[in-house]
């Protein structure tokens, strides 16, 4: 996948071909460099499990393969000057991406594997063991959204259109979109649920690592009881905005533009994310100073015992 990003990057400054609005080497780029930190981080998930190696061993290699023939499809078509996804305009690119929706089903049974491996497991670090649970569970979410791709949008029929299938909701793909990612920038996007979910793998666990580092500078985060809440919190958000994000794409809204709902929703889960990070660091103090009042009656009243 490294390497094929590096291609990409080099097809994207010698290759001036545009296919849906944008540049044809754009979408093996993008999930060339996608695949690669999905994959490490999945690889790295798997070297902390205790027990079932063998197991996940054939999951991971299942879904490093699933995601290597994706991807030689897609590069496939971009040499040939074709679109990849949604494409039925001749028999073969038909064929090609029906092949692709096999390999998609696989890579998300793949990881489905791997993540009941990962809530049976037994993770000394709760914190840690909870943040790619969640992560990997959201990520299996993000990753069946592009399962809503493939209906028909407007106008489309099964065995009748070339294309069948958008990312885009209430306007066709190719439309006017924001820089780097290409989400639509006029109607809904199912790719923007689609990127939030599926990086919680990486995210919820760097979480992790970020409040690791900042423990002995902060001592409450030292406490392992306070990170798990912290992460559980995190969590919690992280899952309320993925749902916030698929709402906004399947009503045809833009993420640039959100209506009054959108930004109720949104002040929602805010003061809800505030409100559960001060009850997780309140919480944690209110057990240290109940700890610490133990520990010092403790010898007073064996004195009086005495």
């Amino acid at each position: 996948m490294a390497l094929t990003a590096a291609g990409s990057a080099v097809g994207l400054l010698v290759d001036d071909r545009v296919l849906a609005g944008a540049p044809i080497w754009a979408k093996p780029f993008k999930f060339a460099v996608s695949f690669v930190a999905y994959c490490l981080s999945l690889a790295w998930m798997l070297s902390l499990l205790p027990d079932r190696r063998r197991v996940g061993w054939w999951a991971g290699t299942v879904v490093a393969l699933a995601s290597l023939v994706e991807m030689v499809i897609i590069t496939g078509q971009v040499v040939r000057g074709k679109r990849s996804h949604f494409n039925h305009e001749t028999p073969f690119d038909e064929a090609l991406f029906n092949a692709m929706a096999v390999t998609v089903v696989v890579l998300w049974a793949g990881t489905l594997v791997v993540a009941v491996l990962l809530l049976r497991a037994r993770i000394a670090d709760r914190a840690s063991a909870w943040a790619m649970r969640c992560g990997i569970l959201l990520a299996l979410a993000g990753a069946a959204v592009g399962f809503l791709m493939t209906q028909p949008a407007p106008g489309q029929r099964r065995g009748v259109s070339e294309v069948v299938g958008a990312h885009s909701v209430g306007v066709p793909d190719g439309g006017p979109a924001m820089p780097l990612t290409g989400w639509s920038t006029t109607g809904g996007d199912l790719r923007i649920p689609h990127f939030f979910g599926m990086h919680a793998l990486q995210l919820l666990p760097l979480l992790v690592m970020v409040l690791t580092a900042l423990a002995p500078r902060f001592a409450r985060l030292a406490d392992e009881r306070i990170r798990l809440r912290l992460v559980l919190v995190a969590s919690a958000a992280y899952a309320a905005v993925f749902a916030l994000v698929l709402w906004q794409a399947l009503r045809g809204e833009p993420l640039t533009r959100p209506d009054g709902a959108t930004l109720g929703a949104a002040g929602l889960i805010l003061v809800a994310v505030a409100l559960g990070v001060y009850g997780a660091v309140r919480t944690g103090r209110m057990s240290r100073a109940h700890g610490a009042t133990d520990a010092t009656s403790a010898p007073v009243s064996k004195d009086l015992v005495s």
